[in-house]
């Protein structure tokens, strides 16, 4: 797994953290750093999609989800980095994980970084002992003796942050996470976890959010300027807006229902698909890899899903280019900027 957390950094500053996005061009071989004890690729696999019926699952797709993670092994992809989440399938996706990190075991190959996430539901309100045995249940489940990333999975919680932090650090001082971070967090809810995990000597390690060319809001509020400025790493979730911005989907084609997030009409987003697929063909890449290497060019790590290997490989063809600022900004240009929402979304 990663590498062991110390004790010795001070890691409640953003010194401590590490280099937490791509200041360059980003490329197989590109480690960031969270949370000062995990090292990560510039992009991660984002798992909803594995083992929950929101994306159709069946039990007979997980050849194609194991040929998927075959080929994100042998190291030319450069990704090492998996998100998960103990919701994703009620624990389904944490499962299959488990599984493929036990075949990695007894083929002697390298384990990637796991994240995984705590999902704060109203009747669990006891902390710690709510998160830690929540926690003990995804070790169980991904078959771990340590979680690389733990993450709170909205701002949901009755219980204050602070309480739910002390909750965070008490699972790493047992050993059980090697780093932790929220999701879906806002500003002011962010900063207030930062502060309440520095008191522990904890840095946040991240902020997980959906920022793509169809939610620019992360950027557009702040969030992603302050989260550097803490030494927050902020991982975007839904970079490829459900589908939508990999070309594979038209008005006559829609995608399936039930993919709410940047839930907007294809007719809507075609000057933005155009844009797109011109760039796409001009660095002979993928509209998915535009799409993710426009959020790596806004200092995040983009969390792309991928069901089979083809996409997988699309999604890595993000690594060895980098848009130029003028592309960028002719994307800001037609993107959305979304917004926030009461429940769930703050961030």
């Amino acid at each position: 797994m990663a590498s062991e957390h110390t004790d010795s950094v001070p890691v409640g500053n953003p010194q401590a953290a590490g280099i937490i996005y791509v200041q360059g061009v980003p490329t197989p071989e590109t480690r960031l750093v969270l949370g000062g004890a995990i090292s990560v690729s510039p992009m991660a696999i984002g798992t909803w999609a594995w083992g929950d019926s929101v994306w159709g699952y069946k039990p007979e797709m997980f050849d194609d989800i194991a040929a998927t993670w075959d080929a994100l092994q042998d190291g030319s992809s450069g990704i090492n980095f998996f998100d998960t989440a103990e919701a994703y399938g009620k624990g389904e996706s944490e499962k299959i994980i488990g599984r493929l990190l036990l075949k990695n075991r007894q083929e002697g190959k390298p384990l990637p970084i796991i994240a995984t996430k705590f999902i704060p539901l109203p009747w669990r309100w006891r902390y710690p002992s709510s998160l830690v045995n929540a926690l003990k249940g995804s070790m169980e489940r991904l078959g771990v003796d340590v979680v690389d990333l733990y993450q709170i999975h909205g701002p949901i919680h009755l219980r204050s942050i602070e309480v739910v932090a002390d909750a965070l650090a008490e699972a790493v001082k047992l050993g059980l996470c090697k780093s932790v971070g929220v999701s879906n967090y806002s500003i002011d809810q962010m900063v207030r976890m930062h502060a309440a995990l520095a008191k522990h000597g904890i840095q946040l390690a991240s902020n997980q959010v959906e920022f793509s060319l169809l939610r620019r809001y992360p950027e557009t509020s702040g969030m992603i300027a302050k989260c550097h400025e803490l030494g927050v790493a902020v991982l975007a979730y839904s970079p490829l807006g459900m589908g939508r911005l990999t070309g594979k989907y038209t008005a006559e084609n829609p995608p399936p229902s039930g993919r709410r997030f940047s839930n907007y009409p294809m007719t809507e987003l075609a000057p933005l698909l155009a844009i797109i697929e011109r760039i796409a063909k001009e660095h002979n890449v993928p509209m998915s890899a535009v799409a993710l290497n426009y959020t790596i060019a806004k200092g995040t790590i983009p969390l792309g899903g991928a069901r089979n290997p083809d996409q997988a490989r699309q999604n890595a063809k993000a690594f060895g280019w980098r848009l130029s600022d003028e592309e960028v900004e002719e994307l800001d240009g037609v993107a959305v900027v979304g917004d926030k929402s009461l429940f769930w979304q703050h961030g």
